[in-house]
């Protein structure tokens, strides 16, 4: 695909985002598209809002993997151009516009002639709240289609175009969300004796929550407890009788996400004793852990990275981003990446911008690295 037919196919998503496992438009546009490249040796199938697509090779000796999430976020967007979400209240802030039309265009290169390999396109629905990967695998929906090895890659507003990043090893976190409620006995700020407030018990859970990076978990290893809502009370003078907390656990490795999480739920039972409340805790990991680099692909992939005179590469810091690509990476070797993209604005903020450049040297990087595994 040239510049601006990818751009084209970019600014068309973006203006279609949808939540995870909603993205119905999303996947009739994609379909419509996969339609364009038939091949006798092209198969579809699809499950729930997600796409497979399969590439017969020649002479297969294993299937490559390549991966491209599809839903957006429930943000509004505050970025005006002609080709804005046309959804109130959702927006592509993540760059899976990107990520879509990227795959789009490595899958029209590799399709163009028949393979050696066999290759393996998915579209997968769900990855910021459902982690779709984990649902696709449980549900057995790659079937025979599933891949030896597997890569993805995702934007980063930080790096400049023509930057390619990642690492041997663990890249992004594990992650858990956390939701806690505490209910006690309201009643009227004058008579503070006679009620058990729960704005006090809720501050005060926040507080012991940040003891456990700070004393139970090894700082070498790494964790973060961050609290990102707090709701409670109805007037300014009546003591709250409830108070509903929600957050994230981010660690490096599952078994400190783990170690955090029992540490958070025995904290919030501490906290409901002291002050002789209720307490209900959620923690919610669903599929996301690390994404761990498997050393044999990431090596290949940086090796063949670092000799391209388009691709500007730089070893990745680890991040204590999350991404359910890890559970795939789980069950199958690989690697995921981050592409340079350029914006002033981080992911998931409302003013994201990535440079639109980094689509046509997207697709040229992945799909010459992906013919190099055809050999």
């Amino acid at each position: 695909m040239e510049q601006e037919e990818l751009i084209a196919i970019r600014r068309q998503l973006h203006q279609i985002p949808e939540i995870g496992l909603e993205e119905k438009e999303t996947q009739a546009f994609l379909l419509n598209e996969i339609d364009k490249m038939k091949q006798p040796y092209l198969q579809v199938r699809t499950w729930q809002t997600g796409i497979l697509v399969f590439i017969e090779g020649k002479n297969p000796q294993k299937t490559i993997g390549w991966r491209a999430d599809i839903d957006g976020l429930p943000i509004q967007e505050e970025v005006v151009s002609a080709f804005q979400s046309k959804r109130p209240g959702f927006m592509h802030a993540c760059g899976h516009d990107f990520h879509m039309t990227i795959g789009l265009g490595v899958l029209k290169e590799l399709s163009q002639q028949q393979p050696d390999n066999n290759f393996l396109f998915l579209f997968q629905p769900a990855e910021e709240n459902e982690a779709g990967g984990m649902l696709m695998y449980e549900d057995h929906a790659f079937g025979e289609w599933l891949p030896d090895e597997f890569y993805a890659l995702h934007v980063n507003p930080d790096l400049p175009v023509g930057t390619i990043s990642t690492r041997v090893g663990t890249l992004f976190a594990a992650t858990c969300e956390v939701n806690i409620t505490l209910k006690g006995k309201g009643g009227h700020a004058a008579f503070p004796h006679q009620a058990n407030d729960m704005v006090l018990a809720a501050t005060n859970l926040i507080q012991q929550a940040q003891t456990i990076v700070s004393r139970n978990v090894d700082p070498v290893v790494g964790a973060v407890v961050t609290f990102g809502t707090f709701h409670a009370g109805t007037a300014c003078n009546v003591i709250a009788e409830e108070a509903t907390l929600s957050g994230t656990i981010r660690t490096l490795t599952a078994e400190t996400n783990e170690q955090t999480q029992r540490r958070s739920r025995e904290i919030s039972e501490g906290i409901a004793q002291s002050f002789q409340c209720e307490v209900t805790v959620h923690l919610d990991q669903k599929g996301y852990l690390p994404v761990v680099n498997e050393p044999a692909c990431t090596t290949n992939f940086i090796e063949y990275m670092s000799k391209q005179a388009t691709v500007q590469f730089q070893q990745a810091p680890v991040a204590m981003t999350g991404e359910d690509f890890g559970y795939l990476l789980s069950k199958v070797p690989g690697t995921m990446f981050w592409l340079g993209v350029a914006s002033p604005y981080s992911l998931h903020s409302a003013k994201f911008e990535p440079n639109e450049e980094a689509l046509l040297f997207g697709v040229e990087a992945v799909s010459g690295f992906l013919k190099s595994l055809d050999n």
